[in-house]
């Protein structure tokens, strides 16, 4: 799915009172996630062991 269909799609679904910022915030959360993707794609993802040492340091203080 392209980038444009991925945002008519998502307009669709919101309800009809959305605001143009709620709007953009949720387009930035898609293509920060599409981001993450084409990153792992690309192999520069992070091993999930190694996130959850991340987060371990964020709840063990």
């Amino acid at each position: 799915m392209s980038d444009k269909e991925a945002v008519i799609e998502l307009v669709k679904h919101l309800p009809q009172d959305v605001t143009l910022q709620e709007i953009v915030q949720k387009i930035e959360f898609i293509a920060a996630i599409r981001e993450g993707f084409d990153q792992i794609d690309q192999g520069q993802g992070i091993p999930i062991e190694q996130v959850e040492q991340i987060m371990d340091t964020w709840t063990t203080k």
